[in-house]
């Protein structure tokens, strides 16, 4: 299977309070976020993992072509508007039927984790698999609308009937999916929540995995709640 993380954002609001290192490369506990996830990757037997980060992030263009990964990476070095219009870029290079994509600020348990890849593996019905947890860290949170069989039914602003849940920023996906991915880029749309709105309209089957927590690294303090959460939880470190 393959993954994607996608880091070609400009963090600017850590950069806003002072933080000089670009996104990718802030370290919890020593470990820089892009390290993490690709060993993550690794753990979860990765074919490919694909990488887009932007033009001027000349370090961590650097930091990834230098990375003495076990699997092949491929490195694309593009400045894009959005989430989605990186995960648009990427498309050309994926060569399976499904892939896995999160942006790289995002902190999880890896434990959980592998069991979302093995849940997305062995249900081939499920057009998508999105990471869900109701811990409410963004501040801009996805609400996830669920019916049975934590089938997705809508993705809301605000919190609305059966929303008991946000979207956590991972995507396990099928190849079905992609085609939509490239209509919705030329017809204008951004960002990955309107993508996965898209999705629910167009009647792709979709489904919630729930985690515990997880926490995206978007200000200085969640630096230190991350690394917190990390050192409470031993298999975490």
């Amino acid at each position: 299977m393959e993954f994607a993380i996608l880091a070609a954002g400009e963090g600017s609001r850590l950069a806003n309070e002072g933080l000089t290192t670009p996104k990718p490369l802030v370290q919890l506990n020593g470990i820089p976020l892009l390290q993490r996830l690709i060993h993550t990757f690794e753990a979860n037997h990765a074919s490919k993992i694909h990488v887009i980060v932007n033009a001027y992030s000349h370090a961590v263009a650097a930091f990834v072509k230098s990375f003495p990964a076990t699997v092949p990476i491929n490195l694309l070095v593009k400045t894009t508007e959005s989430s989605l219009h990186s995960f648009f870029e990427l498309l050309p290079f994926i060569e399976g039927d499904k892939i896995c994509l999160t942006t790289v600020d995002t902190v999880f348990d890896p434990v959980e984790f592998s069991g979302y890849i093995a849940a997305f593996n062995s249900d081939e019905k499920t057009d998508a698999l999105m990471a869900a947890t109701s811990f409410v860290d963004d501040e801009k949170p996805l609400f996830i609308q669920t019916s049975g069989n934590h089938t997705i039914t809508g993705f809301f602003d605000r919190k609305e009937v059966n929303c008991n849940m946000v979207s956590g920023g991972i995507y396990c996906l099928r190849r079905p999916v992609f085609s939509t991915v490239t209509n919705a880029v030329n017809n204008g749309v951004t960002r990955m929540r309107n993508l996965q709105r898209i999705l629910v309209k167009e009647g792709f089957v979709i489904k919630a995995f729930s985690f515990s927590k997880i926490i995206d690294i978007d200000h200085v303090l969640d630096i230190a709640t991350a690394e917190n959460w990390l050192h409470s939880t031993k298999h975490l470190h």
